[in-house]
């Protein structure tokens, strides 16, 4: 099986053009990044609804585009070679909240991409898929071939996606691999508003003197996984020659399961080693999230098995590099204030 050293080094030694959809947001922008490293063309398409134009990585292509245009799906796929589709809109409680327009953003662009990419003569699609499509199975750790009945319109939506792509290929010969990502983390992740992720709001939350708020009483467990393995599977899924590893989805993930509050203290621990403020600093508990499962760990052996996956950044090593990148990116009258306390 090809180590990521060697895959990386495959790619850098042929120019090729990529699409990275979602390309200003957190997981699209650290994969242009990659890329742009390994001396590759980089299309982004990104409407900018959650996006940021911060995150846009000089070097690539951008056209400012929505999913939801078959029109824009079709310019965006001119001339590429293969496609990671990250563009949706995340989050389980906002497609709670705001049903109609998840589906449509994940839904409906979802279709626009595949046929885009069909009728442009690319032979696979890669995407972003989640591990809200387990839904309200309670089997640990997740196994890929086992799901339960949906949980949220965001976990159908993903499962939707994966049946869809299937049916291209069963249809149209179209070669497919969705990844289910599970807690995803690391730089360039929004600290802020009602929807953003845990480590970084409380990250965020800290170093800027606030209140870091834990739903529920805390014993919630997930599997947190840095972005940098995100970036690895998605290039080894659209580079394996592995016609048995192509037409299925794969868990994205450490394998491993830590508790909210485990999270916290390994957090405020980290942090005080640089700030001393921060040592004794104490979270306030609050209502659940609804659509939150309980307990979420993966097994990631089949990841590991078909296409050669082993996590790069595990979660300790993870947490310093993205503690590191919002203590550099925090605007400095938050960081001075903070450093004042």
């Amino acid at each position: 099986m090809e180590i990521y050293a060697d895959l990386r080094a495959r790619i850098r030694s042929r120019k090729r053009t990529w699409l990275v959809t979602g390309a200003a947001g957190f997981i699209g922008s650290n994969l242009v990044a990659e890329l742009l490293e390994l001396g590759q063309n980089v299309v982004g398409l990104d409407n900018f609804s959650t996006g940021k134009r911060e995150n846009v990585i000089s070097g690539m292509r951008l056209i400012e585009g929505d999913i939801r245009s078959l029109d824009a799906c079709r310019e965006a796929v001119k001339g590429v070679d293969l496609v990671l589709h990250q563009a949706a809109l995340g989050s389980v409680p906002r497609s709670i909240d705001r049903p109609l327009t998840t589906h449509d953003n994940n839904v409906n662009g979802f279709l626009n991409m595949l046929v885009a990419t069909r009728d442009a003569g690319i032979p696979r699609l890669v995407f972003a898929s989640s591990s809200a499509v387990f839904g309200d199975d309670p089997v640990l750790p997740k196994v890929e071939e086992r799901i339960g009945r949906a949980a949220s319109p965001y976990g159908l939506s993903k499962h939707i996606n994966e049946l869809y792509a299937q049916v291209f290929n069963t249809c149209y010969g179209m070669e497919w691999v969705g990844l289910r990502y599970f807690n995803v983390f690391g730089p360039r992740q929004d600290p802020d508003g009602p929807y953003a992720s845990v480590i970084p709001a409380w990250i965020g939350a800290l170093l800027r003197g606030q209140t870091a708020s834990i739903n529920g009483d805390g014993s919630c467990a997930r599997d947190f996984c840095h972005v940098d393995n995100v970036v690895q599977m998605n290039l080894r899924a659209a580079m394996t020659e592995d016609r048995g590893a192509v037409n299925q989805a794969y868990n994205v993930a450490h394998g491993e399961m830590t508790s909210l509050n485990e999270l916290f203290e390994v957090i405020r621990s980290v942090l005080g080693k640089r700030m001393p403020h921060l040592k004794n600093v104490r979270a306030m508990h609050r209502e659940p999230r609804r659509g939150d499962m309980l307990l979420s760990k993966a097994d990631i052996g089949k990841a590991r098995s078909l296409l050669g996956y082993e996590p790069s950044v595990l979660l300790m090593d993870g947490l310093e590099n993205t503690m590191d990148w919002y203590i550099e990116n925090l605007s400095q009258p938050e960081m001075r204030k903070v450093a004042n306390v």
